[in-house]
């Protein structure tokens, strides 16, 4: 059987465009199997601040693949997940089934976060084999109660220069087509390690890392217009109409998917076109994705439901991104109802767990989103917060990645994960510069495939809860 990068350098040479074409079945052309990193055995308003709504290889190229986020294929192992001779896939895990799960109504109440390492059945995971099966159960949970469906498009085309990745997709009989920008790095030589920020260059609230900083760095920056693939509606009057944009043209605009899981959806077509393209120009093993507030919340979601980003930092989320949800309706600055009723970017089957009444219904929630964070272990995680900011939720954001680092450190990687909040008092979606030692090492490690990952935690005051009130469970050593 071939490898997965042999296919898909037939595919971009244009030899094959189905895995008919191929002699192949769907699912050996998925992309799915390959190198892995587990081993076989009050709300957001529209307007608040800082949300958003030269190289040697400068020649481009078309490309195409089938992309999968379900279909199954082997595993290998891997201590870190990504890495310069390792093929990345959208979804490690895909090889494994899970049960039907239950519905919402007959879910049990669980104040505090639900322990990650007991599997549907009722026992532990004891194993990194076993973890890797875990994980594809908090996915299938994470989009049956919250996110929403990511489906899996047939056909994906596109071409990557020096400025620009195009990017055009076909299912269900429709087409679309989008592209993002790139920047490339005056200095360093190709193919360069890229961010791709959710939002487009231009647009409103920027990259709150900075151009330049990630540029000096010798990092490309891809900017994702996330709003052409799901666009939001009119704050607190879109919830129950249908959502617009490229990815509802293709699956309707009653699609599960929320606005965060069409936004992921869009960024992992992006990336199929990126690895399809030979890493002539970005480097596929080093791609990270960033963005602050509403943007941030879709960082978190594409970097949850794609292990090929090598590095996720979310920057100042508030609820629907890093902050625990049933952390989030005891805090009560941003609850779910807050979150689910301003704009459209939790499935609407989120709704049995929005607070009300006066009542916190998250607690029904299987998983929560330390679950998620422990989903992207082994791969390089780094939260940004802001304590000073008090409806961003950082003592909920805090909990949930302390928590969710308990999968990094099983998996003997916990210093892969890493959380800054100790900040000065400023402006939400505004960069600090507390921030810039940790990015430049996160950087460095997860992107540029160089030095060691710095596993820090910096804890701002008012910044963190105890975490024996949320946690009464304990991290097994995976073997």
């Amino acid at each position: 059987m071939r490898t997965l990068a042999t296919r898909t350098a037939r595919v971009a040479l244009g030899l094959c465009l189905t895995a008919a074409a191929c002699g192949q079945s769907e699912t050996d052309l998925s992309g799915q199997g390959g190198a892995g990193g587990w081993g076989s055995s009050g709300s957001e308003s529209a307007t608040s601040s800082g949300d958003t709504t030269s190289s040697s290889s400068s020649s481009g190229g078309t490309t195409s693949s089938s992309s999968s986020s379900s279909s199954g294929g082997t595993t290998s192992s891997s201590s870190s997940g990504t890495g310069p001779d390792e093929t990345p896939v959208e979804n490690e895990s895909a090889d494994c089934e899970v049960a039907s799960l239950p519905e919402a109504s007959a879910l049990p109440k669980i104040s505090k976060l639900p322990d990650p390492f007991t599997k549907l059945d009722g026992t532990s995971v004891s194993t990194k084999a076993e973890w890797h099966c875990r994980r594809q159960e908090i996915r299938k949970q994470a989009e049956k109660y919250i996110y929403g469906e990511k489906p899996t498009p047939d056909v994906v085309t596109g071409t990557v220069t020096a400025n620009k990745v195009t990017v055009h997709v076909e299912a269900q009989g429709k087409a679309i087509d989008f592209s993002a920008d790139i920047v490339l790095p005056s200095k360093g030589e190709a193919p360069f390690p890229a961010i791709v920020n959710v939002g487009g260059k231009g647009g409103f609230g920027g990259i709150s890392l900075g151009e330049s900083r990630m540029l000096d760095q010798g990092v490309a920056v891809i900017y994702y217009n996330h709003n052409e693939i799901g666009r939001e509606g009119t704050a607190e009057q879109s919830r129950g109409k249908p959502n617009p944009g490229k990815f509802y043209d293709i699956y309707g605009g009653n699609h599960s998917a929320g606005l965060l899981m069409a936004w992921a959806w869009g960024a992992s077509r992006i990336l199929d076109v990126i690895q399809a393209s030979g890493g002539d120009i970005i480097d596929p093993t080093g791609i990270g994705v960033t963005g602050c507030s509403r943007n941030g919340k879709g960082a978190f979601a594409i970097g949850a439901f794609d292990d090929r980003i090598a590095l996720t930092i979310p920057h100042e989320t508030s609820t629907a991104g890093v902050p625990a949800y049933r952390i989030a309706d005891v805090l009560g600055k941003e609850r779910t109802d807050h979150n689910y009723f301003g704009l459209n970017w939790l499935s609407n089957n989120f709704e049995p767990f929005v607070f009300k009444n006066n009542v916190s219904n998250a607690v029904k929630l299987p998983i929560d989103t330390h679950a998620l964070i422990a989903m992207m272990a082994p791969r390089g995680l780094l939260v940004l917060e802001n304590p000073h900011q008090a409806q961003m939720g950082a003592p909920a954001g805090h909990t949930a990645t302390a928590a969710g680092a308990a999968a990094y450190k099983a998996l003997g990687v916990e210093k892969n994960v890493s959380y800054h909040s100790k900040v000065a008092e400023t402006a939400h979606c505004s960069y600090k510069n507390e921030y810039t030692d940790l990015l430049v090492k996160n950087i460095s490690k997860f992107l540029k495939h160089e030095g060691e990952a710095p596993g820090e935690f910096v804890v701002g005051s008012g910044g963190s809860l105890s975490m024996a009130d949320w946690v009464d469970w304990e991290a097994p050593t995976l073997e």
